[in-house]
């Protein structure tokens, strides 16, 4: 797949297993073939730094926001967050408001702070005109309502990390959402509904992304000495696990799911580096 440039719509590049590696780790993501990698927020100065981070590269690009488990903490820390938030947003690597969302399976926020935390990310995105890079995980359908409740005022909408059931993606690509597809999908045991429902994800609608260090997928090798980390050199492993779900050769998926991130969230091309 090395004729075609894969974009990661989601990694967590500052997360600290790559406080001492991180150069390593875009040189071998470069390497893998991919074009682009967006970095993932999660708080308010976890998005200043990963403003700081893109800087200079023009092969990446962040989302400002508040993940559902930062909520508590970032509502108990007083002072105007959205304010901040729109602040940053208009810095230039910035493509998506978010990670923002719920997250029922853990609430290491409460769930109002959660709903509190995203509903004002939702009106922020629709203010800004930007996309949302959304969480859902056990929400029972309550990340969806909160979606809608704004219907027709979003710019648009990515379900990252998908790992619903049907019903939750009929209702999602009804909304004409586009849906990130991760490791997951390479779980032999947590990933059998998620293999079943691909084929009903339209092309134009799908993008992929590692959500590294996290979910590294199945049957992979870390390329260090942490054989769990995930890395951003790993998306063409999902790129063909997805591809033949499909039944499509892998650089053909890879070259649609490219082109749906850099339509969707206005990526730079890997030339501006």
């Amino acid at each position: 797949m090395s004729e075609v440039e894969l974009v990661d719509i989601g990694a967590n590049l500052l997360n600290g297993q790559f406080r001492h590696d991180l150069d390593a780790v875009l040189a071998r993501a470069r390497g893998a073939g991919l074009g682009h990698m967006m970095v993932t927020a999660t708080d308010v100065a976890d998005s200043q730094a990963a403003i700081e981070l893109c800087r200079g590269h023009g092969d990446l690009s962040c989302t400002v926001g508040v993940h559902p488990h930062d909520a508590a903490k970032t509502l108990a820390a007083g002072g105007d967050w959205v304010a901040q938030l729109r602040r940053l947003a208009g810095r230039e690597p910035v493509c998506a408001i978010g990670e923002a969302g719920l997250d029922f399976h853990r609430n290491f926020s409460p769930p109002t702070d959660q709903r509190a935390v995203f509903d004002a990310q939702i009106r922020l995105a629709a203010e800004l005109d930007l996309p949302l890079f959304v969480h859902d995980r056990d929400s029972g359908g309550a990340v969806y309502d909160a979606l809608m409740s704004h219907a027709g005022q979003l710019n648009d909408v990515v379900i990252h990390c998908f790992t619903g059931d049907e019903a939750d993606l009929k209702r999602y690509l009804a909304a004409g959402f586009h849906i990130g597809i991760t490791g997951w999908v390479c779980d032999r045991r947590r990933g059998e509904r998620l293999r079943d429902l691909i084929p009903q994800i339209p092309l134009d609608r799908l993008l992929i992304e590692t959500d590294a260090p996290f979910l590294l997928p199945h049957g992979a090798a870390s390329p260090t000495a942490d054989k769990r980390r995930n890395e951003p050199c790993l998306l063409p492993f999902i790129a063909g696990a997805v591809a033949q779900l499909l039944g499509m050769p892998a650089s053909e998926l890879g070259r649609q799911t490219a082109a749906n991130a850099r339509r969707l969230f206005g990526l730079r091309g890997s030339t501006e580096q």
